[in-house]
């Protein structure tokens, strides 16, 4: 068990010793924390806010962090990485993909089928990470956490079984490997950050959108499309996010205050946030279902189609890692066996 698996019951005590023990002592750092989604949404709310309230107790009040949701601090989702780098933000929570290019190794977990689950994947990815990333991709940050959401899933206006359901739909796609296999697969794709998704919807811009379930409740998607379909026990697609703080903030904090930051982030924190994401899944499903949607849950057999389908992506990738310079065969092994080894 981690401690991010008993973080109600820590947050309780430190509160209590907070108010008990050091209610005169004077707050001596503010951060602005600014993300993406409403504050309802099932990241913000149980993941961030967790994150954000659990600094503020073990730091006894001399951290605040101040929570900015649905880009309150202006921009787009985008700029939130030079955001954070700027000082406009002390702490940002994004997904690599919205800035295509910046961040290539962390596509190795978009690959197709990668993923097994949340959990086990952003353990993954964190320790990846901490190995290849931190002075490349992630030099300009201090990175708090890492993880993957859980199974992408295909909301649609028209029921998709198999990949030639695709052909003729404009879908949006949250990242540049996933642009590439749902266009591979014959959708004709469609970027853009997925506060946009519900206008686009509604207004006939896309006509699918690959997210998962647990953000679709928040965006009210399945009152907007009827059609769900799920790749059974697989997962065709994840996305990566990134949890950053502004290095020279974090570099201006006394030795205590970062040792806080640093005892609430990391490897537990990132496989407590990808578990997260997964746990909220099936609420939004459940939404869905009452809406009276049809949740289309593919066969081992109809996934093997799309696996099939799918196959040349991570070749193509690792031929354009290569070509750049990186060891991408090198680092697909890699990750994959982490995923292997975290994956009860």
């Amino acid at each position: 068990m981690t401690k991010f698996t008993t973080f109600s019951r820590g947050l309780a005590a430190s509160a209590v010793v907070a108010i008990l023990g050091t209610a005169a002592m004077a707050q001596e750092v503010t951060l602005k924390l600014h993300q993406f989604l409403p504050a309802q949404a099932s990241v913000p709310k149980h993941v961030l806010d967790v994150w954000a309230d659990k600094v503020e107790a073990d730091s006894k009040g001399r951290i605040k962090i101040e929570r900015y949701p649905s880009m309150q601090l202006g921009g787009r989702p985008p700029e939130l990485v030079d955001q954070v780098i700027d000082g406009i933000a002390d702490i940002i929570w994004t997904l690599p993909g919205y800035t295509p290019g910046r961040f290539p190794s962390t596509e190795v977990f978009e690959l197709p089928f990668m993923m097994t689950n949340a959990e086990a994947t952003s353990r993954a990815y964190w320790d990846l990470a901490e190995k290849h990333f931190m002075d490349t991709d992630f030099a300009d940050f201090k990175m708090l956490g890492l993880w993957v959401h859980g199974p992408g899933v295909i909301h649609s206006t028209d029921p998709v079984t198999t990949p030639a359901d695709l052909n003729g739909v404009k879908l949006r796609a949250p990242t540049r490997m996933t642009n590439k296999l749902f266009t591979e697969l014959g959708a004709t794709t469609v970027g853009m950050p997925v506060p946009a998704v519900p206008e686009a919807l509604s207004k006939g811009v896309i006509d699918a959108t690959v997210i998962p379930w647990e953000v679709t409740s928040s965006l009210k998607v399945g009152e907007l499309v009827h059609n769900h379909t799920e790749f059974g026990k697989d997962s065709v697609y994840t996305a990566t996010f990134i949890f950053a703080m502004n290095k020279g903030k974090y570099d201006a904090l006394p030795d205590d205050l970062k040792k806080v930051i640093d005892d609430n982030s990391g490897a537990d924190f990132s496989a407590f946030a990808g578990k997260v994401m997964q746990d909220y899944d099936a609420p939004a499903r459940n939404i869905a279902m009452d809406l009276g949607n049809t949740i289309i849950t593919l066969t081992p057999e109809q996934v093997d189609v799309w696996r099939q389908a799918s196959a040349g992506i991570e070749g193509g990738w690792i031929d354009e890692m290569s070509a750049e310079g990186m060891d991408a065969k090198a680092l697909v092994e890699e990750a994959k066996a982490l995923i292997a080894e975290y994956t009860k």
